[in-house]
């Protein structure tokens, strides 16, 4: 493991709990989730930000065969886990391969891509911290009734006003598609 982390002694008291926040529990078939289709991938909001005090968020993420999202960066820490297939990762440049049961941390700002290379479909857990990205698929993507439907085919056209869409709303979200 990697990182510096702060001695105990260091560290502040841990407060009490204010018993506010209950439990926050996700089951991925389930129909009261929000899915939605956007870069060709299907994604399933687990954990939003009001799940989690903002804190964080999480999705599940089915990326079809040569599907992914086109160069982006963000201001927020993104972390993939995944759970089926391989999945090419491009950090400033960089590609690594990612195998099922592996985890890779993008870090805040880095110019960064995904595709997935395979003849099937991939899936994988995308953790977001702070949470925001969730809200920003959710406005830009197509929703679906469940994690297990299969997005329409956007035409041409269709995909281009979407990222459009996309490039309208980044700058609230802390996202930057241009690709630089």
């Amino acid at each position: 493991m990697t990182g510096a982390t702060t001695p105990a002694a260091d560290r502040a008291a841990i407060p009490a709990d204010d018993g506010v926040r209950p439990l926050a529990f996700a089951a991925p078939d389930d129909p009261a989730l929000r899915t939605v289709a956007i870069s060709g991938g299907t994604y399933t909001i687990l954990l939003s930000g009001s799940d989690t005090a903002g804190r964080f968020a999480v999705m599940d993420m089915v990326v079809p065969a040569q599907a992914g999202p086109p160069p982006h960066r963000h201001d927020f820490e993104e972390t993939f886990h995944l759970l089926e297939g391989t999945l090419e990762v491009t950090v400033r440049g960089e590609t690594k391969v990612l195998c099922a049961g592996e985890t890779a941390n993008v870090p805040a700002n880095a110019l960064h891509a995904f595709r997935n290379p395979n003849d099937a479909t991939v899936r994988m857990l995308c953790i977001v911290a702070p949470a925001g990205l969730e809200e920003f698929f959710a406005e830009v993507g197509e929703l679906l009734p469940s994690r297990t439907a299969t997005p329409r085919e956007l035409t041409p056209d269709e995909r281009a006003a979407q990222l459009r869409h996309g490039a309208e709303l980044s700058a609230r979200y802390g996202v930057d598609i241009s690709g630089t």
